[in-house]
């Protein structure tokens, strides 16, 4: 498999709190904090792309209203407008109307916050993914997590979902089913980590020196695979497919065992941060 070095930055837009038992098996019962992570993805030729955006001030204004504002209650939230992904991409020299790609992992409100304030983005993802809650309203979108006001009015207009054709061959062992090229250059490859979302997905990407897999919500720490420590069974709850879920969970494991040099990175998990990164960018 051909692949183009990118170089990464690991970022978050603010963090929600929960128990962390219903994260991981045996986990404590005391409130931990879980930042909306996202990661900019510098491409020679593309420029900044963003994997996800964490959220953003209007995660507020869109949960003011009953039904939505269940979320807010069940999920509590803690963001401050400097730490939106505008805010510190343009810390970094980067202006938001120069970011052109902006690949989703799924439609939780976590992991799209952010997307109006990209108005020349293009949006990547899996077309399961978005028919999943594209008309989703009320209660019916409080239950799949996903906030509709989130999304630019012209959201449709500006995506690009992936070419479900446009396949690569993966690594000899790799345990995923396929690999989706996104840019068709071999620089960034989606695999399928559905179960806490439908049609959720994973990147691969590669830096100069190591190799990534950004696998968003499939699990919620490093430490879950590492110990095979799958989350409490009410966790269940909240996830779209259960068994979809213990499958993808299956794979990172394996992932894990067989290639321990690919760097895993979960999108709520601050160790990748602390264990990968030099001066805000991943070695």
């Amino acid at each position: 498999m051909k692949r183009i070095p990118v170089t990464l930055r690991l970022l978050a837009a603010g963090y929600c709190t929960h128990s962390e038992y219903l994260t991981i098996r045996g986990g404590s019962f005391r409130s931990s904090r879980f930042p909306a992570g996202f990661a900019c993805i510098g491409h020679p030729e593309l420029g900044p792309i963003l994997f996800d955006t964490g959220y953003s001030e209007r995660f507020y204004t869109e949960t003011k209203r009953f039904p939505y504002s269940l979320y807010a209650r069940v999920t509590p939230v803690f963001f401050r407008p400097e730490e939106s992904a505008a805010s510190q991409l343009l810390k970094l020299g980067i202006e938001a109307d120069e970011v052109r790609h902006i690949v989703l992992s799924h439609f939780h409100a976590d992991h799209l916050g952010g997307l109006r304030d990209f108005p020349n983005a293009t949006f990547h993802y899996l077309q399961k993914a978005y028919d999943a809650v594209k008309l989703r309203k009320g209660f019916a979108a409080v239950r799949a997590a996903f906030l509709p006001g989130l999304l630019p009015a012209d959201f449709e207009l500006r995506s690009r979902p992936f070419d479900e054709k446009q396949t690569v061959r993966l690594p000899d062992g790799y345990p995923f089913a396929r690999g989706l090229d996104v840019f068709g250059d071999g620089s960034i490859i989606a695999v399928d980590l559905p179960g806490h979302a439908d049609g959720q997905i994973g990147l691969l990407v590669a830096t100069e020196s190591h190799d990534y897999l950004l696998c968003a919500d499939a699990v919620w720490s490093s430490k879950a695979y590492r110990e095979n420590r799958p989350p409490h069974p009410l966790a269940g709850l909240i996830m779209a497919n259960r068994s979809e879920f213990r499958d993808s969970f299956r794979r990172l494991r394996l992932l894990h065992e067989k290639f321990p040099q690919v760097r895993i990175v979960p999108s709520h998990c601050t160790e990748p941060w602390t264990s990968y990164v030099k001066d805000g960018v991943a070695l």
